[in-house]
């Protein structure tokens, strides 16, 4: 007897909770990919995290984070200004566990056990937890960023990299010395002008006092509460970037007088503001006039995290639909075994491990393009083309995940929902996929040598495979300087092939076929689950999401 006259029915055939597993040691793909990197102490310390992103603890974490957003106040009781932001204790655990991976700041630590390879170990950490929750992340990114266009101004550096390039988080609302770690922000674009910051009219005059007073406005200034940030303004030599700290240098809160947060699709637990200056006080970085270039590594290197972003999503949903589908019993049998089914998910599958496999070779390019000419032709060219490609993949992957579990899937009780609504971000973020596919082709009209150096990267992974891939390549790179147009073709034909060659460098030959036929060897397809009976569909599965 139950003891409620209300029962009727018994719950089965439903899944388990996926929260409670170690996101590091059940992804064969993202621990054979760093194969060679990783020495004890940093498998250690990456499966650690793996094991925390996996957890409950923090799946709720990332739930309270985003049901409770960050809300503004502009003023206090008796009508002074406020303009700040109060975020959920939820999001800064988030940002103090993201904070001590050193995700804002260690691929500009000195000297240490990383050296050599901070770029793919930082990837790998951002990976992982991108899986758990990604609108934390957004500040991450724009302190470790920002980080690169602060090296060209030693005072800037001096004053502020000690306090970034601390692997701790402190978010109390203090003038910068007074706390004892720090974070960064941009703010870029206008009303007006959007990807066309030339267009910006926030005028920029210099003071007596060392500091330039801003004086206009910033349509997106995410994560508002950063302790300051990167900006562009009209200077009279022409567009400039400016650091615009949060307080001046004499204690007094600076003119950044906050409108209101955006109301996002997705991204929920970081706040995104509209912004005005009057007459804000900031510091020249680099020359009057050289905005643009000033601000290029910066950019570089959001497009890399877009891009691992996005891979972490990738593999989140579908680890949720494999999981869904191996505890679900439909006509007789595991859901998982159907052959359709089967099919599909062996399908996503390639390209989840086509993602992974190909942002964190990019993340290797970063780490030696110092050294070497190739790595740093890869990390120029492939840059743009992998943040299209596999900012793109995601949302449809992410909605076909959705689909496997059916209405399961469709429920803010579920992980999905937010994953879907994360997902679209990050094809816009820094660049939407037109202006990839014009910086690819800014790249070979400047630094024509570069496709030359990636092609022959490319051909030594794919092998007896490379001469069809590489030929086409060459045409659509051809065709392409004669019609702009064409250049989303060139584009995703690069990232497919530079990805399959990834999946042929690092995992087991047969996966890196099945990509590689599937996607550059057959017809245009237009949905998943077009993989044909030649592959193991089940052993695709089973190797990429083990049980």
């Amino acid at each position: 007897m139950s003891g409620s006259p209300f029962d009727t029915h018994e719950v089965l055939n439903q899944a388990p909770a996926y929260a409670g597993r170690n996101l590091l040691k059940t992804d064969p793909v993202l621990r054979t990919v760093l194969d060679g990197v990783l020495d004890p102490q940093s498998e250690g310390e990456l499966a650690k995290l793996g094991a925390y992103c996996g957890s409950q603890e923090a799946a709720e974490m990332a739930r309270l984070a985003n049901e409770n957003v960050p809300r503004i106040r502009t003023h206090d009781a008796q009508g002074r200004r406020l303009d700040t932001v109060d975020y959920h204790p939820a999001y800064h655990a988030l940002m103090r566990r993201s904070a001590e991976a050193g995700l804002h700041c260690s691929t500009f630590e000195r000297g240490g056990a990383e050296a050599g390879r901070r770029f793919q170990l930082r990837a790998a950490r951002y990976y992982l937890m991108a899986q758990l929750e990604c609108g934390h992340l957004c500040p991450m990114t724009m302190t470790n960023a920002a980080l690169a266009t602060l090296q060209t101004e030693p005072n800037l550096i001096a004053k502020w990299g000690g306090g970034v390039v601390e692997r701790r988080y402190d978010h109390r609302f203090l003038p910068a010395e007074k706390k004892i770690a720090l974070t960064l922000g941009m703010g870029m674009t206008e009303k007006q002008g959007g990807t066309d910051v030339r267009a910006n009219t926030t005028r920029a005059e210099r003071g007596e006092d060392g500091l330039y007073r801003l004086t206009g406005h910033k349509w997106f200034l995410s994560a508002p509460m950063s302790d300051a940030f990167l900006v562009l303004a009209q200077a009279p030599e022409g567009l400039s970037c400016f650091l615009m700290p949060r307080f001046l240098p004499d204690g007094e809160v600076n003119g950044l007088k906050l409108q209101r947060l955006k109301d996002k699709l997705g991204n929920r637990s970081n706040a995104s503001s509209e912004v005005e200056f009057s007459g804000a006080g900031a510091w020249l970085v680099g020359e009057e006039g050289a905005g643009v270039k000033t601000i290029i590594e910066m950019v570089t290197l959001t497009r890399l995290d877009c891009a691992v972003s996005s891979a972490g999503l990738m593999r989140a949903a579908l680890a949720r639909a494999v999981h869904h589908t191996r505890h679900r019993h439909v006509f007789g049998r595991p859901l998982v075994e159907q052959p359709l089914m089967t099919r599909l998910l062996a399908d996503m599958a390639l390209d989840v491990a086509a993602a992974t496999a190909l942002s964190m070779r990019l993340a290797h390019a970063f780490d030696g393009r110092a050294e070497s000419e190739t790595e740093a032709a890869f990390a120029r060219l492939m840059t743009p083309a992998a943040k299209y490609w596999i900012c793109k993949s995601a949302p449809p992957l992410i909605a076909e995940a959705m689909e496997c579990l059916g209405g399961n899937g469709y429920i803010e009780e579920g992980d999905l929902a937010r994953i879907s609504r994360e997902a679209p971000v990050n094809a816009i973020w820094e660049g939407s996929g037109n202006v990839m596919c014009l910086d690819v082709m800014r790249a070979l009209e400047r630094e024509p040598e570069v496709l030359d150096l990636v092609l022959d990267d490319i051909k030594s992974d794919l092998g007896e495979h490379s001469l069809v891939s590489v030929d086409v390549l060459k045409a659509a790179a051809k065709a392409c300087s004669d019609d702009i147009g064409s250049a989303r073709i060139l584009t995703e034909q690069l990232a497919l092939t530079a990805a399959a060659a990834a999946l042929r460098r690092f995992l087991p030959r047969g996966i890196g076929d099945a990509f590689l036929y599937s996607r550059l060897g057959g017809q245009w397809r237009a949905t998943y689950g077009m993989l044909d009976g030649r592959f193991e569909a089940a052993g695709l599965v089973d190797y990429i999401f083990p049980a």
